[in-house]
């Protein structure tokens, strides 16, 4: 596993170019028809970079890109900057979602929090009131007697988060709470192929597989989560009557990889079909639903930013206000001079004492909305406590995926699409190295 990493997202597509590797970020954008639609340059995420005296030691592209059609650019590039462990701690800057300098910061490993402090060192308002974290399980499934849905992350790397999601699922108390899952790695065309996997019937799972291995995300294509969620929950079902069986519902936009030629081919509205299917298969037939999708995608709203890309739960507010408990794992701040202010370190250590897994809810008035006022405010609405960050395991690739030498040359074939390099040894079983192999998700 590599060192820790510095993570910076911006705007949609585009040739990035990096002057003084430290200094100037040059993002040129560009719509789905390949043309050049704004020239963002950087300058005040990489002045919060230096004060905060990471050392950059590599900069590049590395993750796919969005364009949404008729709308602002949506945030997906991802640039990464390995950083000195040495240094303070390791932070994952995300550039808030549109054509901004507006800046969100959070934490590397997940649940690597921090806190600001007051010119004395100390945290600011010491006298706000404490948390009161609840059993994760518990709080959770108690929870969908106020809301229809509970949304939170999963599959983006921290192992103990995906263990907590499938050990929720197996649950009893489950399966008479929540009729629906709604995954961020499930393909919409092949809906009737996974309804019937899901069901138990007679369905290979060759075929099953496709639902979850043929997105628009090619880290959904190696994701051991799923691989792992959808067999699980066809076997849960088999022990049920049908009208207690739980359904997952598939919330990428349909696409064929057999038509896809050209990156405008991939360039679709994710957040936009994640709420279409909200709206239709769950919010108007009065189900109850666990959403699974990345954070991002989850706010309640972003006004971070003055250029809006909405969310997926933020579009269907509109017509179901109140009907979504946001969860997340992680905080986001805005003001990039924040960045040198905050200590993880303190923060952890106010959370020692905190069940594993927890969930803090009313979280208003606590020092833990103080982190970030706006956030738990406007954007989530609860914190879940998967304990220590430097104990946080990342979740593998799973072999049995690297070696199936047809499927991999296809990802790879996606990947030359996408145009990102990075994206190829993602997916490239040959650049896979037990040399600086590390379980953990976050490396002190």
């Amino acid at each position: 596993m590599s060192p820790p990493h510095l993570r910076v997202l911006v705007c949609d597509t585009g040739k990035v170019t990096a002057r003084n590797a430290g200094s100037i970020y040059t993002l040129n954008a560009t719509n789905e028809f390949g043309r050049t639609t704004a020239t963002v340059t950087w300058l005040t995420a990489v002045r919060s970079i230096n004060r905060t005296k990471l050392l950059a030691q590599e900069l590049q592209c590395i993750l796919g890109y969005q364009s949404l059609k008729g709308e602002a650019m949506k945030a997906s590039t991802i640039f990464q900057m390995k950083v000195d462990s040495a240094g303070m701690f390791a932070l994952r800057l995300l550039l808030a979602t549109t054509l901004t300098a507006s800046v969100s910061i959070q934490s590397y490993g997940q649940n690597r929090l921090t806190i600001q402090k007051n010119g004395q060192g100390q945290p600011s308002n010491t006298g706000a009131r404490d948390p009161k974290p609840e059993d994760a399980t518990q709080a959770i499934l108690a929870a969908f007697d106020k809301y229809e849905v509970v949304a939170m992350d999963a599959a983006h790397g921290n192992k103990d988060l995906d263990d907590f999601i499938l050990h929720l699922l197996r649950d009893p108390a489950f399966l008479t709470t929540v009729n629906d899952i709604v995954v961020e790695c499930g393909n919409s065309l092949y809906q009737p192929i996974l309804d019937r996997y899901i069901a138990g019937q007679d369905v290979a799972l060759s075929d099953a597989r496709q639902a979850w291995r043929n997105t628009t995300q090619l880290m959904c294509s190696v994701s051991g989560f799923y691989e792992t969620l959808f067999p699980l929950v066809r076997r849960i079902n088999q022990k049920l009557s049908p009208e207690r069986r739980l359904r997952v519902l598939a919330a990428d936009p349909p696409i064929d990889w057999s038509k896809v030629k050209n990156q405008s081919d991939i360039m679709l509205d994710r957040d936009r079909s994640a709420a279409s299917v909200m709206e239709k298969e769950v919010l108007s037939k009065h189900r109850k639903a666990l959403m699974l999708l990345g954070t991002l995608h989850l706010f309640h709203s972003n006004s971070s930013s003055p250029i809006r890309v909405q969310t997926a739960v933020e579009r269907y507010e509109k017509n179901y206000p109140g009907a979504t408990l946001v969860i997340a794992d992680q905080i986001v701040f805005y003001d990039p001079a924040d960045l040198a202010k905050f200590n993880g370190r303190e923060l952890e250590t106010r959370m020692t004492a905190w069940p594993v897994p927890s969930l803090v809810q009313n979280i208003q008035g606590t020092w833990l909305a103080d982190v970030n006022k706006t956030y738990f405010s406007e954007m989530v609405d609860a914190y879940l406590y998967l304990g220590p960050s430097d104990l946080l395991l990342a979740e593998p690739r799973p072999a049995e995926i690297l070696f199936n030498k047809e499927y991999m040359a296809e990802l790879q074939r996606r990947a030359e699409i996408i145009g990102v390099d990075p994206l190829k040894d993602l997916v490239n079983p040959n650049t896979l190295s037990d040399s600086n192999f590390s379980p953990f998700l976050y490396n002190p």
